[in-house]
């Protein structure tokens, strides 16, 4: 199964979110009580995914996959399989849980591990099904994970866990020699790595797990000027990123790595939408543009507020906590194994909420007004958003039908004054003969490239787009110049679940809609956003060469160039 999806109704599957555990083991104090009540819920919660994942596993004596995990595709995998361990390490430790101590769960968890080492290659990898195989870095997401369980299960006091201990070290260090020696393919799985050699160094010491780790980190972190990571992964690997790095920092003794960490959260609380979702729109991996909370980032935050006694950094937990405090259990398995996580969090600093911020190695600009904000995106069909408490507009895209290729999209968002600038400059040749000398003799084209025909009626259309910001929102004038009578259309994106008004449904279209003058309304709960005045000369909103419409409401404002047009947000 996939490490970034969810094992079918199951919140916390171990493959869904990669993430990263905590060093420094610690006893576990076995007492229900001396737990807060939010672990408490987080374990009580947990106890539905091993449930989930226990009805998924194969239980037939018969079966040479004895003990693995389907996933939703049917699918044997290591990931799904892992999962049970991990999570029923979890119950199996926790007094609140209904299957603390469980032989059952015990015995089940011991199959799963036999499994695991039946089916680990002998190089020491395991695959992940959809991409990788033989793969050493998906290999160091389960370690990372599996050393915890491990320590979980070490410390529970559970009768026979001494006979699966071992059968579970046995995939661990043989896991520790690819970790040792074996590749990467992406900026984080070096930190993966690093982690995972980390962890399984503070079980089991071994110079070659450090000097490995220490290899990877000559060649420095990757963040830049603004905070942010090369894969610039909001949602997903810059969280992981800080996960890792706080593992790396303190279990290798390199206090200095946690400054690394610190400076993408600070940077982080500037990508926080009113309704606490985290802006994605600038990432170059698979979550770009995906509606995500910011749950990933909850243990990162919560371990610097208690070491550094940062208030922003507690403000920053209890706004998760708020907005997405079940899905915190992703990370139950770093609680349950540091208790100094427990104490109550510094008491809170105010957050920004009201700035304009300039990310330019994101090429992204952030204005946040309390309840509004928008996002400015440079390299981006969609280069603006504007949300409004829970009313959200994801997206404005602008096309024109100029030769196929009119999507507009431009590569810097520069400020002059009090307004923000894009610009596009598209040329549409027409190719005169080939130059005879070397006409190919066969006639194939392909053998007579366009770029060596002597071009002719050379069109030229340049877009500037200028957004600004007022009273109550922003406005966005769009200004085309060049050539004439170029169909084109400026698309409103709203989030799928609104009510909107003021517009006329485009017939024979499932959710487009034009605004032909006038305001016109989005509507989510208690939370409008007004938009317009609106021009609709023509109805041709899938222009050649023009991305197709998303599925979602989308409103749109037609006419033919020269393009001029304002419209207003609040």
């Amino acid at each position: 199964m996939d490490r970034r999806h969810f094992v079918k109704n199951s919140a916390l599957a171990f493959c869904t979110l990669p993430s990263l555990p905590l060093s420094g083991f610690k006893p576990i104090k076995a007492r229900a009580e001396n737990m807060p009540q939010w672990l408490t819920a987080l374990v009580i919660q947990n106890d539905k995914t091993i449930e989930t994942l226990k009805s998924y596993q194969v239980k037939n004596p018969d079966d040479v996959a004895l003990g693995g995990l389907k996933d939703v595709f049917d699918l044997l995998n290591p990931h799904s399989t892992a999962a049970l361990i991990q999570w029923g390490a979890c119950g199996i430790s926790s007094p609140a849980s209904k299957f603390y101590r469980s032989a059952e769960l015990l015995a089940e968890m011991n199959l799963a591990t036999l499994y695991l080492v039946k089916t680990q290659h002998s190089d020491g990898t395991i695959d992940l099904l959809s991409t990788n195989f033989h793969s050493t870095p998906d290999t160091g997401f389960l370690v990372k994970r599996l050393t915890m369980a491990y320590v979980l299960l070490e410390k529970s006091g559970t009768p026979g866990v001494d006979k699966m201990l071992p059968n579970l070290k046995t995939f661990l260090l043989r896991a520790g020699d690819t970790l040792s020696v074996g590749g990467i393919h992406t900026p984080n799985h070096r930190w993966v790595v690093s982690a995972a050699l980390t962890k399984l160094n503070e079980l089991w010491p071994n110079p070659k797990y450090v000097a490995r780790a220490e290899q990877w980190l000559a060649e420095h972190i990757d963040i830049d000027h603004d905070g942010q990571y090369n894969e610039k992964s909001t949602f997903i690997y810059s969280s992981l990123s800080d996960r890792l790095l706080i593992t790396i920092a303190k279990g290798l003794k390199k206090p200095e790595i946690f400054d690394y960490a610190r400076k993408n959260l600070n940077m982080t609380m500037f990508y926080v939408h009113p309704n606490g979702e985290v802006v994605t729109d600038a990432s170059g991996r698979q979550d770009k543009a995906v509606v995500g909370t910011m749950e990933n980032y909850y243990y990162p935050y919560r371990y610097l507020a208690i070491k550094d006694q940062n208030g922003e950094y507690a403000a920053m937990c209890r706004l998760i906590e708020k907005t997405a405090s079940a899905k915190t259990g992703a990370f139950l398995d770093y609680f349950l194994t540091d208790p100094t996580l427990w104490v109550e969090l510094p008491a809170d600093k105010p957050l920004p909420v009201d700035y304009v911020k300039t990310f330019p190695n994101s090429g992204l600009v952030r204005i946040r007004r309390n309840q509004r904000d928008c996002t400015l995106i440079a390299n981006n069909p969609v280069w603006f958003t504007f949300m409004k408490g829970n009313a959200v507009l994801q997206g404005v895209r602008f096309a024109s039908s100029f030769f196929g290729k009119g999507q507009f999209q431009s590569e810097k968002v520069v400020q002059e004054g009090n307004q923000w600038i894009l610009t596009q400059k598209l040329d549409g040749p027409y190719f005169q003969p080939y130059p005879k000398e070397s006409i190919a003799p066969d006639g194939d084209w392909e053998k007579m490239p366009k770029n060596f025909r002597p071009q002719s009626e050379i069109q030229v259309l340049e877009t500037t787009i200028a957004i600004r910001e007022t009273t109550d929102g922003m406005e966005i004038e769009v200004k085309t110049n060049g050539t004439e009578r170029v169909p084109a259309a400026l698309e409103l994106i709203f989030r799928p679940g609104g009510v909107l008004t003021g517009v006329v449904k485009i017939e024979n279209s499932k959710d487009s809609w034009l605004l032909k003058e006038g305001n016109g309304t989005y509507q989510m709960g208690d939370d409008t956003i007004t938009f317009g005045p609106g021009i609709a000369l023509h109805k041709n909103i899938a222009l050649r060469g023009a991305l197709p419409a998303m599925e979602a409401p989308t409103v749109y404002l037609t006419g033919s160039t020269p393009f001029k047009h304002v419209i207003r947000f609040s």
